[in-house]
């Protein structure tokens, strides 16, 4: 056995244990699995709210807030990609319809109607729901051209980021004495 032949062996060892390491790399962290079956191309739901579509109308971010008097809030956008205009005609959630701020809201070519937030340009409020926190409740929005739509919404508390959210003040922490 010449030195060559010792250099070749020393070096598709070394060779072998890089293409071992670059494999376990590409392994664990998923480049390797790309493409269009990749499961991060199959997410969806990346936020509290869930997401819906009737027809070009779309519904994103949807969820409830729980209220203390019982109520819950809306909290939610609606966007209509065509051209042709339709209209959010209601809501009703477990059966129970919810006040909005409008008989109904034109959906306008890429101008979203908004539930809830620092952008919102409308309000709604389903009296009575008592729902709790962490359930999903059975949501139908309605539409005068698209048809129905039957979303399971979240109900969140009315907490952290969902504090201001809805008509009635959330309940303080702590309460301050008064002397």
């Amino acid at each position: 056995m010449g030195p060559s032949a010792l250099y070749s062996a020393a070096m598709m060892k070394k060779f072998a244990g890089l293409a071992t390491v670059l494999v376990s790399v590409l392994a664990l962290t998923g480049c390797g699995a790309s493409g269009a079956q990749a499961p991060t191309r199959h997410i969806k739901q990346v936020t509290d709210g869930v997401e819906g579509q009737s027809g070009s109308v779309y519904i994103r971010d949807f969820l409830l807030v729980a209220q203390p008097d019982g109520s819950a809030a809306i909290v939610g956008t609606f966007i209509n990609e065509e051209a042709t205009t339709d209209s959010l005609t209601g809501i009703s959630v477990s059966g129970i319809s919810a006040t909005l701020s409008s008989p109904s809201f034109n959906l306008v070519q890429n101008s979203p109607v908004i539930f809830a937030g620092d952008s919102a340009n409308a309000t709604g409020t389903v009296p009575g729901l008592n729902a709790v926190p962490g359930n999903r409740l059975n949501v139908v929005v309605s539409f005068s051209n698209s048809p129905s739509v039957t979303l399971s919404a979240l109900v969140r508390a009315k907490s952290d980021y969902f504090a201001n959210v809805g008509g009635t003040p959330a309940p303080s922490a702590s309460p301050t004495a008064t002397k």
